[in-house]
């Protein structure tokens, strides 16, 4: 019986050590979910499957130029890869302020410019990406997840898909998301793939 497979990608958990790594490399976001199905072959020896697609979970902060534009190349691009949906999650800037332990005073304008700090907080995507792992698990739309993030805040839904019989891969930088990590049934390390991921 053919072992089904998803791909769930945490997009900036991946792409900003991404980018730490390969000198701001672009990444052949077309040819990233078969490589990584490559590798789980190997690890998991099964030479038959199903591939049921792959969501990429991205936070998008509509307050600036880029964060308009980015979202256009997640909407016109990626999400139109075969295979390939994408979650979309609007980050919402929050006035925010900064305390000073010595003095104990809090800043909640810059020194240099005098504008308001904010802070974007990149809310929903762990949930959606747990929530669609369980809802899908109960569908038995895969048998096998890869999921693409080094966040520990994955561990206790991963202990529990696992418990239901659910393989989870994890595809993780080396020397990130020990915990994660060891909570997964296997796992493939990114650095070994930078090469075969790199758009040429």
């Amino acid at each position: 019986m053919a072992e089904h497979i998803r791909v769930f990608i945490d997009f900036w958990n991946f792409v900003i050590t991404w980018n730490e790594k390969t000198q701001n490399k672009r990444i052949d976001w077309p040819k990233v979910p078969q490589i990584l199905i490559d590798e789980t072959l190997k690890i998991t020896g099964i030479d038959d499957y199903q591939y049921n697609g792959t969501k990429v979970y991205a936070s998008v902060d509509m307050t600036t130029k880029d964060g308009g534009k980015f979202k256009g190349w997640l909407k016109s691009f990626l999400d139109r890869q075969p295979g390939i949906n994408i979650h979309i999650s609007e980050r919402k800037p929050r006035l925010k302020a900064v305390h000073c332990r010595d003095c104990d005073k809090d800043i909640s304008n810059c020194p240099h410019c005098n504008q308001p700090l904010k802070r974007a907080s990149e809310k929903g995507i762990d949930s959606a990406i747990i929530t669609d792992m369980f809802s899908l698990a109960w569908e038995s739309a895969y048998s096998i997840a890869i999921l693409v993030t080094s966040d520990a805040d994955y561990v206790p839904a991963v202990k529990n898909l696992q418990a239901k019989g659910f393989k989870i891969i994890n595809a993780r930088w080396s020397k990130i998301g020990y915990e994660l990590c060891g909570a997964c049934w296997a796992s493939i390390d990114l650095e070994n793939i930078i090469q075969a991921l790199e758009r040429n």
